[in-house]
């Protein structure tokens, strides 16, 4: 059988590799990997390592196969072949000493895993490490393999590819930290061979997180220390050493150390060696990844100390920082962002203070270290803000680059912001008016050398929350320039950016400063330019809009001549759909400040243009309004949504949804079947409802009768949805009693029809979402009309069903329902429907608690814990006592190869626990201990499933996708 398996393998290798047929190549791919997970793997993998014919190509199958194995397949063999696999990987490490290197690293990690699973005693007692150091001091010509198992043991410890129960893993980690020393010993020893250097630095960087009981002094003058820090200055063993030194910063400052000043002693011989690298950074001759290596170096140094830093103890750090923002490389100086970012907060944070004593002598020393400070961040401030310039290639740009160049400008948005913390938006602005009146003297208004312009006014925008709206110094000399600025299109679309940032500032403007008719027409400009400058016009406009709406009062036809070029398509704007809604929501709220009567006909001149489009399209006939493309529909609909959101005065909107309710009524009569149209319509009556709430009158009896009969006939998500936000409006009222009642028993009693199985979830996602929302916001503004219901129970029954839905948003919703089911059963407002949810929920706890139980072991996925947890912790809370005899039944059925009797009573506690009162926070990390324990291979995660879903359940399961 062994025989006939391994010919088989060599076959599918063969054709994997080299066989010219594609369709050939693939099978056998896929039956190489169902191979990996049978049981005959590892006889198979391991033979073929040990057979001196086999090719690279095999060797490097079989060690993959060994080493996933190992990691995830450990249970599935008995306890006496420990010492046959130990034995076999032992010798394949010596036969791969000199390779190949890929075999051997593969061959660690197996050894690293197998380390992982069994008790310390089983490597000899005094576990994987002392049996290591026994066989370098016995066997030193394998001392290249025996190193690299060093190096990979703690990389290995985090890994979650080994199917490790937590506490295990939890003792092995114990086990390394105990065995440090010795692991430090034996690098040390490897010193010896110079061609192990790197190797001993990368393990030396390795084992650096384990050394919690080596104390900084003992470090300080470790000849490991010494090598690594001395190796800084080589090229040949940059790397290594910087990431030697970077992890021995971060021990000094490790939760486990003892405090900053017990770390003093390595710290003083850290500092000086990495300023010692500081002019390489400008040292054009060396490698570009050498100088990323030491710049991340000091900024890992910056991050690690910048409580230290932030005392003015140690400015030369911060000058070392200063020069590698200055470097010419973004990638390099981005890596100093972090700290500049960390050093406001402590500098501007109170936290950083409370040991100076007094409120005196906290702002005395705040006072001390802003000032302190002040120069280096208007330094950072000038060297930033040149990042943001436009290359004189860009358009030359691939999308990707432009993409990276755009991310930069918002990564030094951000430090410029983090400097007018700590410098005040007014000082910062100054630094960057400068460079804008530099740039205005380079012949930037002639259309040359832009770039500059444009940045200098980037950045002055990028700062425009952190200035006060009474500046009175450099915005009245900003503003005026604006409109004599080239008309290029990058600069034209940051002027119009700048004017939109700036709106608050503008409305506050003196009077006798007349600055907004001509950002206005710029902003005209923008619309007519590009479709980049006109989204920055329109989002502009918006803006502006929003903040000086008072000063628009009296020119409102020319807004409308605006808005009625940007919807129509004509008069040369490119201004997109999309873009048009800003437009459309800058006039609505402008209508808002209107007298009622002037609002009312404001509001009709702004609706007609979209009604009228509308009706065109409904005039063509029944079978044209059938055939449309539906954007040619939601383009006019959307608009409508953005002016029903924005306009707010809720009889007046009220009043135009009720004179235009017979034209949306056609489009929902005649487009039910079209999702896209549907769900532009229910979102615009959404707001419509949002807007007016009681205002609306009849209008809303009739939006609930045609959806109701709608979704009966369609089947569309969108109309539970608008129904969720109907009840959120008048679920309270009680003289909307009746009618909702109507529309509740409707929507609900066909959705369960609709979702009867597991499948039918999986394939209406989205109704799922919808109906269990919509069940949540019932719970919550009217129990009256829904929990002493028919449909309540049966509610219950669908969400049971559907739980295990893989889809995120459906199965959040209805484990939201179901933990405030709960939650109800338990609250004092639900008193008077306890008894009700009692009988339901007693009456399907045993089959309920089992759902959840396999939902929290591997029914949904671990991204569900948290959710799970909480529906968990509500059924104990609300059932405490037949919870915890629920549970006990439940986890009996699960195999004690899957779990353990302690853990058995681990997840008993953790019931009672929540059942007693316990937070969600302190039970979410036991609960995902035991769905850890459950899920830490397949074959586990499979029997614990299997136990937990026989032949009643198993409707209630989605099938896993592999």
């Amino acid at each position: 059988m062994e025989a006939q398996a391994t010919a088989t393998v060599k076959e599918a290798l063969a054709a994997l590799y080299h066989h010219p047929d594609d369709t050939i190549r693939a099978a056998a791919d896929r039956w190489l990997q169902k191979f990996q997970h049978t049981l005959d793997a590892w006889q198979v993998a391991d033979s073929l390592l040990h057979d001196e014919s086999s090719n690279l190509e095999t060797l490097m199958f079989c060690s993959q196969t060994l080493r996933s194995k190992v990691q995830r397949d450990f249970e599935e063999l008995p306890s006496e072949a420990f010492r046959p696999l130990q034995d076999s990987l032992y010798g394949l490490l010596k036969k791969f000493n000199k390779g190949p290197p890929k075999v051997r690293t593969q061959i660690c990690i197996a050894i690293a895993a197998l380390a992982v699973h069994v008790p310390v005693e089983d490597w000899g007692g005094g576990g994987i490490v002392n049996w290591l150091g026994d066989e370098m001091k016995s066997q030193q010509e394998f001392i290249p393999s025996f190193l690299e198992l060093l190096i990979i043991l703690p990389q290995e410890t985090s890994s979650y590819k080994i199917a490790a129960r937590p506490e295990r893993r939890n003792q092995f980690e114990n086990d390394l930290c105990s065995s440090a020393n010795v692991a430090l010993s034996l690098l040390t020893a490897c010193l010896g061979f110079d061609e192990l250097k790197e190797q001993v630095l990368e393990g030396f960087a390795s084992w650096l997180r384990f050394c919690h009981g080596i104390t900084a002094a003992t470090l300080a003058s470790h000849p490991l220390v010494h090598t690594a820090l001395s190796s800084l200055n080589t090229d040949q063993f940059l790397e290594a050493a910087v990431n030697v030194t970077s992890e021995l910063i971060h021990f000094t400052v490790s939760r486990d150390s003892c405090g900053i000043t017990e770390q003093f002693p390595l710290i003083q011989i850290l500092i000086p060696h990495v300023m010692g690298l500081k002019e390489q950074l400008k040292d054009s001759s060396k490698d570009e990844e050498d100088v990323k290596a030491i710049a991340r170096l000091f900024a890992d140094m910056g991050d690690s100390y910048v409580d230290l830093i932030a005392t003015g103890d140690a400015m030369q750090i911060v000058n070392a920082l200063l020069e590698v923002t200055s470097h010419s490389e973004f990638d390099i100086s981005s890596m100093t962002f972090n700290f500049w970012h960390h050093l406001k907060r402590n500098l501007t944070g109170r936290d950083s203070y409370t040991s100076c004593g007094s409120e005196v002598s906290i702002e005395a020393e705040r006072n001390r270290r802003m000032q302190l400070f002040r120069p280096p961040f208007e330094v950072l401030v000038s060297l930033v803000s040149s990042r943001v310039e436009y290359p004189e290639d860009y358009h030359t740009f691939s999308e990707e680059d432009r993409r990276d160049f755009r991310y930069a400008r918002y990564a030094v948005s951000d430090v410029l912001l983090d400097a007018t913390d700590v410098l005040g938006g007014d000082s910062t602005l100054k630094i960057l008016f400068m460079k804008l009146i530099q740039a205005c003297g380079s012949g930037a208004e002639q259309n040359q050398n832009w770039q500059p312009l444009e940045a200098a006014l980037f950045c002055i925008q990028a700062i425009a929350k952190s200035l006060s709206i009474e500046e009175k110094e450099i915005l009245p000399q900003v503003m005026p320039l604006l409109p004599r600025f080239p008309h290029q299109e990058q600069l034209l679309q940051t002027v119009c950016s700048t004017i939109g940032a700036f709106s608050k500032w503008i409305d506050a403007a003196p009077a006798e400063l007349p600055i907004l008719p001509p950002l206005v027409d710029i902003l005209n400009k923008g619309m007519s330019t590009s479709e980049d400058t006109a989204a920055a016009a329109s989002v502009a406009f918006k803006y502006i809009c929003e903040d000086c709406r008072g000063k628009f009062s009296g020119s409102l036809d020319g807004l409308f001549q605006i808005y009625h070029v940007a919807i129509s398509g004509v008069g040369g704007y490119k201004v997109s759909s999309e873009d048009s809604l800003h437009l459309v929501e800058a006039l609505s709220v402008v209508i808002t400040t209107l007298p009622q009567d002037h609002a009312r006909r404001a509001l009709e001149l702004i609706c007609m243009p979209i009604i009228n489009s509308l009706q065109e399209i409904i005039q063509q006939g029944e079978s044209a309004l059938q055939q449309v493309p539906a954007r040619h529909l939601t383009v006019h609909i959307d608009r409508l949504s953005t002016i029903f959101s924005n306009v707010k005065l809720p009889e007046v909107v009220a009043e135009a949804v009720n004179r235009y309710w017979s034209t949306l009524k056609i489009i929902f009569d005649h487009r039910a079947w079209d999702t896209r149209t549907m769900e532009s319509l229910c979102r615009s009556c959404k707001f419509a409802v949002r807007t007016c709430g009681r205002s609306m009158g009849i209008t809303i009896g009739a939006m609930l009768l045609e959806i109701q009969t709608l979704y009966q006939q369609h089947n569309q998500s969108c109309f539970l949805y608008l129904s969720s936000e109907v009840i959120k409006i008048f679920g309270s009222d009680p003289s909307c009693a009746s009618y909702l009642t109507c529309l509740i028993q409707t929507l609900f009693n066909h959705t369960i029809q609709l979702l009867r199985t597991i499948q039918d979830f999986t394939a209406r996602p989205d109704i799922a979402d919808d109906c269990f929302l919509l069940a949540s916001r019932c719970i919550r503004y009217c129990p009256d009309l829904f929990v002493p219901t028919e449909i309540f129970p049966r509610l219950v029954d669908c969400a049971m069903a559907g739980v295990t839905i893989q889809h995120r948003e459906a199965c959040k919703s209805i484990l939201c329902f179901l933990s405030d089911t709960f939650d109800l059963a338990k609250s004092p407002e639900g008193e008077k429907y306890r008894d009700l949810i009692n009988t339901i929920v007693l009456q399907r706890g045993a089959t309920l608690a089992r759902i959840m139980i396999a939902s929290l072991t591997g029914a949904l996925p671990s991204g569900r814990l948290e959710e799970v947890s909480y529906v968990l912790l509500s059924l104990s809370r609300a059932f405490g006592g037949n919870m915890l005899n629920w549970t006990r039944d439940c986890i009996a059925l699960i195999p004690p190869q899957a779990l353990t009797d302690s853990e058995r009573s681990r997840f008993l506690t953790i019931i009672s626990d929540a059942s007693s009162g316990s937070s969600l926070g302190s039970l979410t990390d036991r609960f995902a201990e035991i769905s850890e324990v459950c899920r830490r291979n397949k074959a586990v995660q499979d029997i614990v499933q299997a136990a937990l879903q026989p032949h009643d359940l198993a409707f209630t399961v989605a099938p896993r996708h592999s």
